[in-house]
């Protein structure tokens, strides 16, 4: 694709996005439908509470058109794609239920983690079934060890990166504006990686992703106006981890992907050291919440957070591109 051609599916995503979000922010305050934000975090979060959620319903929908639409006018609507979008839709479809009926019950927990991990792991099942019979190569670079070409092994690692990675984007989502401005970096970094590999179909797709989290942005940015909620959290990092195994490069998350894994390290940690030492490591996790007990402002995590991104997702392009 040329660069003129690369705008295209950023444009219409963002159109797509930025038409349809405030008809649904007033259809939800119509409704009264909000955020219910959860008792452990901060207290001065309860001020968002009644604050719209669920706007991922409207940036999936628009990556859904904006890359099928594109795709068929690239000639890209491959089964990479469709299974991309797949997991992106059935994550997303968790992710709503999951806060449906936290809004309709109005209380901050959903499904139970186990509905939710198993919906996570079919998924996760399906997208690897669908990446072999596509003719994928389905070797594993183990550091020290090289390429390992074991299915079983691959299989197992492919589903634990995309439960993982699509909680890990759910935790980092604590704050406006956070994951909206860090999936910007992540996938406009695989953006780039797709266009020198020469993949049109994951190329659109994360162009797509990039067009409708700039136009969110722009009502997602603090004050929030509306949250992204369960539905585009998990589904973003569900769609995250899909593109780095189908341009075979999964272990790339773990540095264009930093601040979502470093989010979810403080969590593992938090928790493993209060339960064997009795003691905190964090004045509170994921890590975003423990700068805000420091008082840092929402805007000065932000800013430093996705700074980190950017230099990671930088850093990997420069060394391995």
């Amino acid at each position: 694709m040329q660069l003129a051609q690369m705008l295209i599916p950023m444009v219409a995503a963002f159109a797509l996005t930025v038409i349809v979000l405030p008809l649904f922010i007033g259809y939800m305050r119509m409704k009264k439908e909000g955020q219910t934000i959860r008792e452990e975090g901060p207290s001065w979060h309860e001020k968002k509470t009644g604050t719209p959620t669920m706007g991922g319903l409207v940036f999936i929908g628009a990556i859904i058109i904006a890359a099928i639409g594109c795709g068929i006018w690239q000639h890209a609507l491959t089964l990479s794609m469709w299974v991309s979008l797949f997991i992106l839709v059935l994550y997303g479809a968790l992710g709503f239920a999951d806060d449906f009926i936290s809004v309709s019950l109005k209380r901050n927990l959903g499904l139970r983690a186990w509905q939710k991990l198993l919906g996570q792991v079919i998924g996760a099942v399906i997208f690897v079934i669908a990446y072999l019979h596509d003719g994928f190569a389905h070797s594993l670079y183990i550091p020290f060890l090289g390429n390992l070409n074991v299915t079983w092994l691959f299989v197992v690692f492919a589903i634990v990166w995309l439960v993982g990675f699509s909680n890990a984007v759910n935790l980092t989502d604590g704050l406006d504006g956070l994951v909206a401005g860090l999936a910007m970096i992540s996938f406009g970094a695989y953006a780039v990686i797709a266009a020198h590999d020469q993949r049109t179909d994951v190329l659109v797709l994360c162009l797509t992703v990039v067009g409708a989290m700039i136009g969110f942005m722009l009502y997602n940015h603090k004050p929030a106006q509306i949250f992204m909620g369960d539905v585009g959290s998990l589904a973003l990092g569900g769609m995250l981890a899909a593109i780095a195994i189908l341009l075979d490069r999964s272990w790339s998350l773990l540095l264009i992907g930093f601040v979502y894994a470093a989010e979810t390290a403080s969590v593992m940690l938090q928790v493993a050291s209060f339960k064997v030492f009795h003691r905190r490591i964090f004045k509170m996790a994921p890590i975003h919440h423990h700068f805000e007990m420091l008082g840092w402002s929402e805007w000065q995590v932000d800013l430093v957070f996705w700074l980190v991104g950017l230099l990671a997702a930088g850093l990997y392009l420069l060394l391995f591109l």
